[in-house]
């Protein structure tokens, strides 16, 4: 619920609307064969949730807020399915990856993408050695 439509605290405008649609619900719990209180969970989010052709919105969804979640000790995301109906909803780049690979004179290898950390106060050209 963490992820959807959950919160530990009753807001008003809980009563706006039937939040059943939009919950995600975990399905299945297995236990961490040889770890004590490990467990792998399976949750599923309705697609309503989710503004359609956005792997940003999408990924904020699922892994933003719960992973800042205090009463969990330790997270991971191992797999991620994505029904055929959502993902076409997709546009796709503007261009394809020849063209990218054109604009960077990179050949042969995969384009890879960072976030450059600290985040702040780097010089101009500190951040470009970093890159």
């Amino acid at each position: 619920a963490e992820s959807s439509t959950g919160t530990w605290t009753t807001v008003w405008t809980d009563g706006l609307t039937s939040l059943d649609r939009y919950k995600g619900r975990c399905y299945h719990i297995e236990p961490v064969a040889g770890e004590e209180n490990q467990y792998i969970c399976y949750v599923a989010y309705p697609l309503d949730l989710f503004e359609e052709g956005s792997v940003t919105n999408m990924f904020t969804s699922i892994v933003g807020n719960v992973f800042g979640f205090k009463a969990l000790r330790a997270l991971r995301l191992e797999d991620l399915r994505i029904p055929v109906a959502y993902i076409k909803t997709f546009q796709g780049p503007p261009h394809g990856i020849q063209v990218e690979r054109d604009k960077l004179n990179k050949y042969g290898r995969p384009l890879l993408g960072c976030t450059i950390k600290p985040k702040l106060g780097l010089s101009a050209k500190n951040y470009g050695r970093a890159v």
